[in-house]
């Protein structure tokens, strides 16, 4: 009883986002970072303009920018020993990502000493430099796209000039960092808040037309699922404890089936 009253009160503001929920529902969720390994040198600085993803495999088209992109310039030799900086994220269709690219702009500089050397990028690298990915994505879960811009890698002395060269060494290291529950409620007319609950926190949802639900981007651990009805129904609540959320996977549940 008193689980119903606690949740019954969050009611309301679940509805009011489950239009946004519903739609969601079928997305996976990508999040880009850059590290860096460690190199001899007193700054690299790398001006990043754009982050897009590619999910037709069509190389001129099928491009989209990551969403709260978070461009500029940034100091590769700060991105070191676990620190990384965070690009952005999208939300894409469960499918498959073909590829991954950086826009490069002009400002990108090299730190020796005192002295700042300004980095000759190639043409081509300012149009995309891509990375090849092809990673399967599922609904529901949130990936993580470490790039690894290997800076040591990338300097290149133009000959007895006094200038350097920037030839881009990136590798990207694709891994799930969420896990997600799904089920179905019936019958499907009963209208019920589904919630994956774990100690004082929780994450709610409703089924679609046909029953269907999915909880989703979970971190991994034990949960409970409860699905409480709205206060109209002569239902009861069900649930499911002890659920198991692995990163990477989706758990699918036994029905919650009112009576």
């Amino acid at each position: 009883m008193k689980l119903i009253v606690k949740y019954s009160l969050i009611l309301l503001s679940a509805f009011l986002v489950w239009s946004c929920n519903d739609k969601e529902a079928g997305l996976a969720k990508i999040q880009v970072s850059l590290i860096d390994a460690p190199a001899d040198y007193d700054g690299v600085k790398i001006d990043i303009q754009d982050v897009q993803v590619n999910v037709s495999g069509d190389a001129e088209k099928g491009w989209q920018s990551l969403g709260s992109a978070e461009m500029g310039i940034y100091d590769l030799l700060k991105l070191t020993n676990g620190e990384e900086a965070f690009l952005g994220e999208i939300e894409l269709p469960e499918g498959s990502l073909s590829q991954v690219r950086l826009i490069l702009g002009s400002n990108n500089e090299l730190i020796i000493g005192s002295t700042v050397h300004q980095l000759t990028v190639p043409s081509g690298s300012q149009s995309g430099l891509k990375l090849n990915v092809k990673a399967d994505i599922k609904a529901g879960i949130t990936y993580k796209l470490i790039i690894d811009f290997d800076a040591a890698k990338s300097i290149v002395a133009a000959g007895n000039s006094g200038k350097y060269n920037l030839k881009p060494v990136i590798r990207a290291n694709f891994e799930a960092a969420t896990g997600a529950i799904k089920g179905v409620v019936s019958p499907v007319t009963v209208a019920a808040v589904i919630y994956a609950i774990q100690g004082a926190d929780s994450v709610s949802t409703f089924a679609d037309d046909k029953g269907e639900y999915i909880l989703r981007a979970l971190p991994a651990g034990s949960y409970d699922v409860v699905a409480i009805p709205s206060d109209a129904s002569s239902f009861t609540k069900k649930g499911i404890t002890g659920v198991n959320v692995e990163v990477g996977k989706v758990t699918t549940v036994n029905p919650l089936i009112f009576n």
